[in-house]
């Protein structure tokens, strides 16, 4: 024991004897004025953009103006307690946030501050949250398809890994829901997702967290919050500092999907710190440079190429319309940058056809190319079909009298559209997909009545249970779907329709004799 208190003394006396004290500048300013957000600071002549200032009671501030005389600073936090005079302390480093893999599983601020109460984040990198993005002979292009598990995306508008699909309509039409089904799906997919929400009000998050987390899938996922009442420094910083978080993950080799909700709270903080700043306004108020902040954040998203590990990055940004006008400045910039976008349509929405996809507005540029084959091979008539119902189905309402094929079509559109409803959080797996495709493709619905087909699209979906795992994977591989498997799979939807089936000629039966009593009433006393 004495030994050891021997050495440990002795290392403590080296230690003493080695240490020199450094004396380092410190570049200290004053708070000139204080607004709703921001503060104006004079003092710091060495400063640069987007640098890190520390505000009394730790509030810290990014450097966004950097004038000549003062620097106009955005506060990250509650500033109720800060005054002229206080001292400003410059940091010397970017805005970062802490990156690794203690983060799956938690939810954190901007800052990297943990608010679900479960202790501190530790963790040994730290990423600045405005980065440049993938230069272009580092991309590769996109090749593999994300799964969202809702049938009328994946048959019509596939999303691909590092693509950039736009989510847009008008409030409550069902866009968070949309993203949090594909979050949903990626279970057991080995994709990590990242959920970031900007000004979003504190009950909706509380929903969409408990719903994370009912459903097993905040074991992957990593959720950036900021809430209504928060600073608009910090909604601004929310999804970059997302981005970042997402991007560690990338160029570790892995898929990542990151959701943002939702990109019109970003850009109205944006012109919130822009007009408090005297930054002159544009159209809309929105500041000149309002498509450069979206077009840097999403070109991060990419599929990067095999010497850099081949990680994905995929973006679901979520963006609000006003009276479905989808030409308003924040929409038409987003659709520039992304690569499709997902309309959904408040009229849709009204009548019960959930999910509320406009398949007419919606568009996807890049995810076709990564559909798997199958998808290809049942889908390629189907968005036609469905386009063709949705004109003949507005000319009907006229009523105007129409031929049998008319009535074919409008017929086999709304077995279409029934097929493709389908409920939130109930993703369906891709086989289960292709053998309701199939079965629409070859015309099996189009005898069973309308009320029956939620009950017969449900049993196809169950019967696909059946198909045999050699078929799943042919399935899931590049290969087209040949006729055999096609027959096989037909097989198993004609059996789960037979008792919709037979009960469908039942009533057609009932509906001729008892149109034939009507012509002839003597023959059936």
């Amino acid at each position: 024991m004495k030994a050891m208190f021997e050495t440990l003394f002795s290392d403590f006396e080296q230690a003493r004897h080695s240490f020199v004290a450094e004396l380092k500048p410190r570049e200290v300013g004053v708070i000139v004025s204080i607004a709703t957000g921001i503060a104006k600071v004079s003092g710091l002549p060495g400063v640069g953009f987007e640098e890190l200032l520390k505000f009394p009671g730790n509030i810290y501030g990014i450097a966004f103006n950097v004038d000549e005389h003062e620097i106009g600073a955005v506060l990250l936090g509650d500033y109720w307690h800060l005054q002229a005079g206080d001292e400003v302390e410059r940091l010397g480093h970017v805005v970062d946030v802490p990156v690794g893999d203690s983060l799956i599983g938690r939810i954190i601020n901007p800052l990297g501050e943990p608010l679900d109460g479960e202790g501190k984040l530790v963790t040994t990198e730290r990423l600045p949250v405005e980065r440049p993005s993938p230069a272009i002979m580092d991309r590769s292009a996109v090749s593999v398809p994300l799964q969202t598990g809702i049938k009328v995306i994946d048959a019509l508008i596939p999303v691909g890994r590092g693509q950039r699909e736009l989510i847009l309509g008008d409030r409550q039409t069902g866009k968070t829901a949309i993203a949090l089904d594909t979050i949903l799906n990626q279970r057991g997919k080995n994709v990590l997702c990242v959920y970031c929400a900007i000004g979003q009000r504190a009950s909706g998050v509380a929903k969409v967290i408990a719903t994370l987390r009912e459903q097993g899938a905040l074991e992957y996922t990593i959720v950036v919050v900021t809430e209504g009442n928060d600073p608009p420094g910090l909604a601004y910083l929310a999804p970059y500092a997302a981005t970042s978080i997402a991007e560690y993950f990338m160029e570790k080799g892995r898929d990542v999907l990151i959701v943002y909700d939702d990109l019109t709270h970003h850009a109205r903080a944006y012109r919130e710190l822009s007009l408090l700043l005297r930054r002159p306004p544009g159209r809309e108020a929105f500041p000149g440079d309002i498509f450069y902040i979206h077009s840097r954040l999403l070109e991060r998203s990419t599929h990067l190429s095999a010497e850099l590990g081949g990680g994905s990055l995929t973006s679901l940004p979520i963006i609000e319309t006003e009276a479905q006008d989808i030409s308003a400045y924040i929409p038409t910039n987003l659709i520039s940058i992304t690569d499709g976008q997902i309309y959904l349509s408040p009229a849709l929405f009204e009548l019960g056809i959930l999910p509320a996809v406009d398949v007419g507005k919606s568009v996807s540029r890049v995810g076709g190319k990564a559909q798997r084959a199958a998808y290809r091979g049942v889908t390629v008539d189907l968005k036609l079909s469905y386009a063709q119902f949705e004109e003949l189905e507005t000319f009907a309402r006229f009523g105007a009298r129409l031929d049998d094929d008319t009535l074919k079509i409008i017929e086999h559109g709304k077995r279409i559209r029934a097929c493709l409803m389908q409920p939130e959080f109930a993703p369906v797996s891709m086989a289960a997909q292709i053998t309701v495709l199939v079965a629409l493709t070859a015309d099996l619905f189009d005898d069973i009545a309308l009320v029956q087909m939620p009950a017969a699209e449900k049993a196809v979906r169950d019967a696909a249970v059946d198909i045999s795992d050699e078929l799943i994977e042919r399935l899931e591989s590049a290969k087209k779907l040949n006729e055999e498997d096609k027959a096989t799979i037909l097989k198993l939807a004609q059996q789960a329709l037979t008792e919709f089936l037979a009960g469908a000629e039942g009533e057609n039966s009932d509906l001729e004799k008892n149109n034939l009593e009507k012509k002839n009433p003597g023959n059936f006393s």
